[in-house]
């Protein structure tokens, strides 16, 4: 009776315990996945920048939308800055990125650093800056600056096209990669791959 071998890689301790494991360092994760996570992470974001506006007002006690409104503006960003490199930073994954089996990781495959995470935030913001700063300097009308807007976006999205990674335009100027998160949790130290 003859035995076939199979070549089982190898789990070093570090990996095992690593929660950062890509299930394929080479396959990009689709453009589409990441954008259908993107929409989830919107509807999550409303109810994060809902309680921070609430937080707000009720703290200052506002009364009036346009009072203060450059501050809450500031103190939104914070707070929504905080969410997501809080998040990237313990774990690499926001609620919509578990659900849609996705991670945030440095160029090492590791959690991205603080600053890497923080500057991931700010270029994130890139997919909607360009158009809704033109808003004011051309004097254009709100409708001109939603299709504008979507412009831009799907033409940011469309970059990734062109980087062999697929990663958006935000990810390669923070130096960070979405991959393919691992389903289930990471083999204990003391388990063997069969």
């Amino acid at each position: 009776m003859t035995e076939h071998a199979t070549a089982v890689p190898a789990v070093t301790a570090a990996d095992a315990n690593s929660p950062f494991q890509a299930a394929s360092p080479a396959a990009p994760v689709s453009i589409r996945r990441r954008l259908a996570a993107l929409v989830y992470e919107s509807v999550l974001l409303f109810g994060v920048v809902f309680l921070a506006g609430l937080a707000f007002s009720l703290v200052l006690q506002q009364r009036n939308g346009y009072t203060y409104h450059r501050l809450m503006a500031v103190w939104i960003a914070f707070v929504a800055g905080a969410y997501f490199v809080g998040f990237w930073r313990n774990g690499g994954q926001t609620l919509p990125m578990k659900t849609w089996r996705l991670r945030v990781t440095g160029p090492d495959g590791q959690p991205p650093t603080i600053a890497r995470a923080t500057l991931r935030y700010f270029a994130a913001w890139l997919w909607f800056l360009p158009p809704l700063a033109l808003h004011p300097l051309l004097h254009l009308t709100v409708p001109h600056t939603l299709v504008l807007a979507a412009l831009w976006f799907v033409l940011w999205a469309a970059c990734a096209r062109l980087n062999r990674e697929r990663q958006f335009p935000h990810d390669r100027i923070a130096g960070t990669r979405i991959v393919a998160a691992l389903s289930g949790n990471p083999p204990s130290p003391g388990s063997t791959a069969l």
